[in-house]
This record gives structure tokens, sequence and C-alpha cells, in this order.
């Protein structure tokens, strides 16, 4: 994911509500949202080149997201795929928590990320470029592009504007998100974000939907976890003119989680009071 925007315990009906879009070189081939034939418990994207996937979600309620962080290094040789992070935490048996820890020692090992795991209790952030320890996020909306968590990047701030706008209904609308998602409109140069690209690329990816012959939005995924557990992804597809070529959409309930999986530090906190409007600066 380049652009994601995600509401945390902050709906009355809404556990989660996840937001984003994909961008991508068009000729990295890639299969549509659906379970996976080699692995059931996985319902996700994939990425046909390493395998991997950008977002994801299991039958347990387990969920997984993971942004690409622009450092413009280039990628150290035999890194392994960021794509492989988000599978292995939905088919693994650990805590959030401790799956991030057990990811610090090989982290730096990866090109620059930034993930999103968690399940019913639990929603925790790392990323290889910024954050020391993983970090736990309370009840509250979260916004990622290709830097840390919630760097106020323009198009993600106008973004995440109308997001907090739309959370403040009593249903939030799958059509309403991916309309949020489709916004074509480039920054103005004079507020761009310096992210050492040439100036023409900086403008092309301002926008938070990316329209290029070469590289751009690909796909955008909406999920919505109510409390109760029904869970529905819906995916659209783009080619390089951003026109849809294709729309997938999944329901189901998820599984209760053993009681043992939650971290005594990860209590199911209550639903926090109105959305948050503004963001953390901070480089944490």
């Amino acid at each position: 994911m380049c652009l994601l925007v995600i509401a945390w315990k902050k709906h009355s009906r809404y556990r989660l509500i996840l937001a984003g879009n994909r961008d991508e070189f068009h000729d990295r081939p890639a299969a549509p949202l659906n379970w996976w034939q080699d692995d059931a418990r996985i319902l996700a994207p994939r990425d046909l080149k390493a395998n991997g996937t950008w977002v994801g979600v299991a039958r347990s309620g387990r969920f997984g997201v993971v942004t690409n962080f622009r450092d413009l290094q280039a990628p150290a040789e035999f890194s392994p795929s960021r794509g492989t992070l988000v599978p292995r935490f939905l088919t693994g048996a650990t805590s959030p928590k401790e799956f991030l820890d057990d990811l610090r020692g090989a982290a730096p090992r990866y090109s620059g990320f930034n993930l999103l795991v968690g399940g019913p209790r639990a929603l925790y952030y790392f990323s290889n470029r910024g954050t020391p320890a993983p970090q736990p996020l309370p009840p509250g909306v979260y916004g990622i592009s290709n830097h840390l968590l919630d760097t106020p990047w323009p198009k993600l701030a106008r973004t995440r504007e109308k997001f907090t706008h739309l959370l403040k209904q009593p249903d939030v609308e799958a059509d309403a998100l991916f309309s949020m998602l489709s916004d074509r409109t480039r920054t103005p140069d004079a507020e761009l974000p310096c992210t050492g690209l040439p100036l023409e690329w900086e403008r092309i990816v301002s926008a938070p939907f990316i329209v290029n012959e070469r590289y751009g939005t690909r796909s955008s995924i909406v999920l919505l976890v109510e409390r109760t557990g029904r869970t529905i992804l819906h995916e659209r597809r783009f080619d390089q003119d951003g026109s849809q070529t294709g729309v997938s959409r999944f329901e189901f309930k998820s599984a209760d989680v053993p009681e043992q999986w939650y971290a005594a530090e990860d209590p199911d906190e209550p639903m926090a009071s109105d959305p948050v409007s503004g963001f953390d600066t901070s480089p944490e």
C-alpha cells in the first residue's frame, strides 16, 4: 500500500475501518483479492513476482498491511520481500506484539517499510526506518503514506480529513470510501514534500490516486470489520489510464481468538469519543 487511512475502535458499528490505495509499476503482475489456494486461511490480493501481499485478513480475525518507506536507497542484495510480512503474521499464532518483537532483529535486512498488524483487541505499528520498538495504537484515526505513521504529506492530510468526516456517519459505506480514494488532484508545487524524487515525479505521486502509463494506482482496498466480527473486504482494480478493470468482494464472520492469544498489556479498550482531527508531527 502507498496511501492508507485507518479508524481503530472509533466508530459505533465498526471495530476497524481501513481504506487504501496500492501504487505500483503496471508491468508487475498481481492476482486479485481471493482466498489463497495454497493457504486457505489467507484472504488477500497477491503479488505474483514475490508471492506476498500488501494487505490481508484471516478467518481468525487477524489483519495486516504494509507500506513501502520512500528512502530511495537501493535494495540490499538478497533482501527478503516486504510482502512476506503480512502472510507470516496472518498464519502465525503469536500476538501482534510478540510477532513484531520477533521481527525486530531481522528488520534491518528489509528495504524500508511500515507495518500494521492486529486482531480483535490490539493494533500495533512498526517501521524499520523510524520506530525502535513496536508501538501499540490506542483507539484513534491514523494515516500512512510512504513515510512514518501520520507524517502529514498533503495527499494524506487531505484524505484523512475526508475520512474523518465520513466517520461521523452512523454507517460508513464502501462506495463513499472508494470515492475518497479516487481523488486525482495533484498537490501544488509549493506544498510538495521533498522526498528525493525528481520534481515531475513528485508531482505525479502527489495525488491520492495516481494515473501514469508506467506507475500508478493499481488497486483500492476497503476493509470493514464490525464489532460482531463480521468482516467485509472489497477490492477495485485499475489500468494505466485509471479505468476500473475488476471488482472483488468477500464477507465472512471471524472466528473467536483463543484467550491466550491476547497479551496482558492489550486490553479490549472501550471505544473512544470523537475522531482525532489533527496529526502528530513528531518523527516517531
